[in-house]
C-alpha cells in the first residue's frame, strides 16, 4: 500500500500584539538554543560526553528563576521543544547523518 503525504501552506496575518509575542517567543527560543548548545560543548569538551535530554530539560526550573523574560515570553512546552531539537540534532551529528549543530542567530 503507497502512502500519501499531503502539506498544506497557510500564510498568517498576525496581529501587532501576537507579532510581538511571536517575535518574544521566537528570541526565547533562539536563546535557549543557543544557552543549550553552549552547555553542551563545555560538557564534551570536559568529559568526552554529551548531555542527556533530561539534562536539558532540567536545566529550565533554574534558567526560568535566573531570568524572568524567559517564563513571562515564551510557553514551556516551546522550550522543552527546543531541548527535543538540540538532543536529536546531537544525535544525528554523532550518528554521521548531519553537520555539528549551529547557534542560532535572528
Amino acid at each position: 500500500m503507497i502512502q500519501l503525504l499531503k502539506a498544506v501552506k497557510v500564510r498568517l496575518y498576525p496581529t501587532p500584539e501576537q507579532e510581538l509575542a511571536l517575535a518574544k517567543s521566537f528570541g526565547c527560543v533562539r536563546w535557549y538554543w543557543n544557552f543549550a548548545l553552549n552547555a553542551c560543548i563545555q560538557h564534551y569538551k570536559e568529559t568526552g560526553k554529551s548531555l542527556k535530554l533530561a539534562t536539558y530539560k532540567g536545566m529550565l526550573p533554574q534558567l526560568k528563576k535566573e531570568y524572568p523574560w524567559l517564563k513571562e515570553d515564551c510557553y514551556s512546552s516551546v522550550l522543552q521543544c527546543v531541548a527535543i531539537n538540540l538532543d536529536r540534532a546531537y544525535k544525528n551529528f554523532f550518528k554521521g547523518q548531519a553537520k555539528f549543530p549551529r547557534f542560532k542567530s535572528k
